[in-house]
């Protein structure tokens, strides 16, 4: 069996609202994730997370192509200050990350968010995800040191819709 890895093109990427079929997998994915593994995330509590989120209409979407979830990305639209949109999370298949999926999600979640501003928070030590939302036209405006977990900062990362 050959797997193909080239990146999804748009027609092959299909972006969804989560399902609860698709909870188990991604909580797999991500529990096994050493930037996941920092925060201290389990498949358990993921999962949890996720069907808490289903359960309360939360704004989740995956990307997946031919049947397969490849990312997700929680958007909550007055997340900021009660006022401007929110990346709560988002995240890409270990062996999907490079291929275009990522930006999708961003994309489809900007275009989505019913606010003209949208904000995230990246980890200090997260280089790649910094250069990459950088790249989508975000820019970082400041900082939570040990907001989340001890001795790590979250840089807060702002851009005008």
């Amino acid at each position: 069996m050959t797997t193909d890895h080239r990146p999804p093109t748009a027609e092959e990427l299909a972006i969804r609202a989560l399902v609860q079929a698709d909870v188990a997998e991604i909580a797999r994915w991500v529990a096994a994730t050493p930037l996941w593994q920092r925060y201290r995330v389990s498949e358990a509590s993921f999962a949890e997370r996720l069907s808490n989120g289903r359960a309360s209409d939360a704004t989740i979407f995956v990307a997946e192509q031919a049947g397969r979830v490849l990312g997700f990305v929680w958007l909550v639209e007055r997340g900021a200050f009660n006022r401007s949109a929110y990346i709560q999370l988002i995240g890409v298949r270990p062996e999907a990350r490079g291929s275009h999926v990522g930006r999708a999600l961003m994309e489809f979640a900007e275009t989505h968010a019913q606010s003209r501003e949208m904000f995230l928070l990246v980890s200090d030590f997260n280089l790649d995800a910094q250069r990459f939302y950088q790249r989508l036209g975000y820019r970082q405006v400041g900082q939570l040191d040990s907001y989340v977990v001890a001795d790590v900062s979250e840089l807060i990362f702002w851009k005008k819709l």
